[in-house]
């Protein structure tokens, strides 16, 4: 479970979540179960939502009780990401396998994300972060201020 702090974000926006919904397009209730951790909002909007009001993702995700300021990303990198999911494994010393036993999902998932076939999950980016005390920011490609 990710320790979202997206509904004091957005409060502290003086938004509601219809208003939040109608940012990204989706319901009021999506942004309930986002906030309730019913549901994981995807990372592409997370970063937009990040990007948008100024707050970091680990503060944002929780991994972090202090919002640090990051550069902006117009448009994630899965290639950039992969690298950069490929140079921390090799740092930390940990074969692909371990790293998707630890986040639950297949290997041949995780070898996507490296690939950047696929852009990593949020959740799955969540829980690496989390594992190894990383900075979601920094995975992503994001460059603190």
């Amino acid at each position: 479970m990710i320790n979202n702090n997206l509904k004091f974000c957005r409060e502290s926006l003086e938004m509601t979540q219809k208003e939040l919904g109608y940012v990204f397009g989706v319901a009021e209730s999506t942004v309930s179960g986002w906030e309730n951790n019913n549901d994981i909002m995807p990372l592409t909007k997370l970063v937009k939502f990040c990007d948008l009001y100024g707050f970091s993702l680990d503060y944002v995700t929780g991994l972090t009780r202090s919002n640090y300021s990051y550069s902006k990303i117009n448009k994630l990198d899965r290639n950039k990401i992969g690298n950069n999911l490929k140079k921390i494994r090799n740092d930390l010393n940990l074969t692909q396998s371990k790293i998707a036993k630890e986040c639950m999902i297949s290997q041949t998932t995780y070898s996507n994300y490296e690939l950047g076939i696929r852009l990593i999950t949020t959740l799955t980016l969540y829980t690496l972060c989390k594992n190894h005390n990383l900075s979601m920011d920094e995975v992503i490609g994001k460059k603190r201020m």
